[in-house]
């Protein structure tokens, strides 16, 4: 049940922690309310079912207990479910008895996704607070339709995403043996790779200026024309320089040899030897190196045309981390902002509107000089600087450096 006192915090402790809820039943029904602040869903309207192709889908299971302590029993019989975030209704086929006691537990990805959730404000409440507090009768913007309200909500949390909201999202891969990544769906740019080792620590990847892959790659002829089919197109052949990119040994450009770069002992070489282990010696042969290029962890590009991450050779097989920007914007779970923002957004809208406007395009600028405070204040509590976490950083300062 919701709080008594009309708190924010809708949920009861074992909603958030253990992802459950349970409702006795006082009068024989068959109509429940659950209050999670994580939207109950079905993946059809029949799977409900445990042998329908979608019952995996749902995101939650419906037990039954005479006394709601043990002997929970899984619901399997017909039910159907309306409504939303704390406020999900499920009816169920068969009347439940006085005394019965009817749980919803989520699975534990729901339950995972539900936690956190507090320090966000959703954009329908941003829009529903905006429209109460700034718009009226004797107000700053006497009306304005909702439609607009919602455009420049949806365009302030797409600014904001890029580099102020805690918008990086992040996913573990292993790097195929094409070499080759697709693109996250909702990606907007790239914050960082790395590549993970047998301890769990991350390495940056980094990317190239070395190679880059081509817009296209058509077939010519002896004489180099290019070629077209039937249709008059030009014919696409495979191209030759990501597949020599693909085959290259990166000894041969960072100069670590030899080329088993797994080689605990690799930096012990006597690089300064006259054997060089059947290279001729080393001796002044890395002079001139480029230092961006002599790095172990290997490299990247984007193909910007195939929609591709395109990894080095020496990254096969390997567990990456890509952390990259959204927009905020590509799913509904996404349209959120963090309340420490929360300000910003109402100043980005109140100067958005005001500049579109005729009328008021005149004191726009001083609501634009709000905006612009507003987002810097969001940025330095959104950056999360901890005063201990500085200081143990900065005792590595004190060491004494030994000549």
């Amino acid at each position: 049940m919701p709080r008594p006192d009309g708190g924010l915090i809708q949920e009861q402790n074992v909603q958030y922690y253990a992802g459950a809820q349970i409702i006795y039943t006082p009068v024989a029904t068959t109509t429940y309310t659950f209050t999670f602040n994580t939207a109950l869903s079905l993946g059809s309207a029949t799977s409900w079912n445990p042998n329908d192709p979608d019952y995996t889908l749902n995101n939650f299971y419906i037990y039954t207990s005479p006394n709601g302590l043990s002997n929970w029993t899984l619901y399997t019989t017909a039910f159907t479910l309306v409504g939303g975030i704390n406020n999900s209704v499920v009816t169920l086929g068969l009347q439940q008895a006085i005394g019965t006691y009817v749980k919803v537990q989520l699975k534990e990805e729901a339950v995972e996704n539900n936690y956190g959730g507090y320090e966000y404000i959703s954009m329908k409440d941003i829009v529903n607070n905006f429209i109460v507090g700034y718009v009226g009768q004797d107000k700053l913007i006497p009306r304005v339709n909702r439609t607009d309200v919602i455009f420049h909500a949806k365009r302030g949390l797409q600014e904001f995403s890029y580099d102020t909201l805690k918008s990086i999202k992040s996913q573990e891969l292993t790097v195929p043996d094409n070499l080759s990544l697709v693109i996250p769906q909702d990606y907007v740019n790239y914050v960082k790779l790395s590549w993970i080792d047998g301890n769990g620590v991350k390495h940056t990847i980094y990317p190239t200026q070395l190679t880059s892959s081509p817009w296209e790659s058509p077939v010519q002829d002896a004489d180099g024309a290019i070629v077209q089919d039937n249709f008059g197109d030009n014919i696409e052949g495979t191209s030759q320089t990501n597949e020599r990119w693909q085959t290259n040994n990166p000894s041969n450009i960072t100069g670590f040899w030899p080329a088993d770069l797994n080689n605990p002992n690799l930096f012990m070489y006597d690089w300064w030897g006259e054997n060089g282990w059947g290279y001729g010696g080393f001796y002044g042969k890395r002079y001139g190196g480029d230092p961006v290029n002599m790095q172990m962890n290997g490299w990247f590009n984007i193909d910007e045309k195939r929609g591709t991450f395109n990894f080095s050779s020496d990254l096969k097989k390997k567990i990456i981390i890509l952390e990259y920007i959204s927009d905020g914007l590509a799913y509904d779970l996404d349209t959120k902002v963090p309340k420490l923002a929360e300000e910003a957004m109402y100043q980005h809208l109140l100067y958005s509107i005001l500049s579109t406007r005729t009328a008021t395009a005149a004191i726009a600028p001083q609501y634009k000089r709000q905006r612009y405070a507003a987002l810097r204040n969001a940025k330095i509590r959104l950056s999360n600087v901890k005063l201990d976490e500085i200081v143990q950083v900065m005792r590595n300062k004190s060491k004494w450096i030994k000549h």
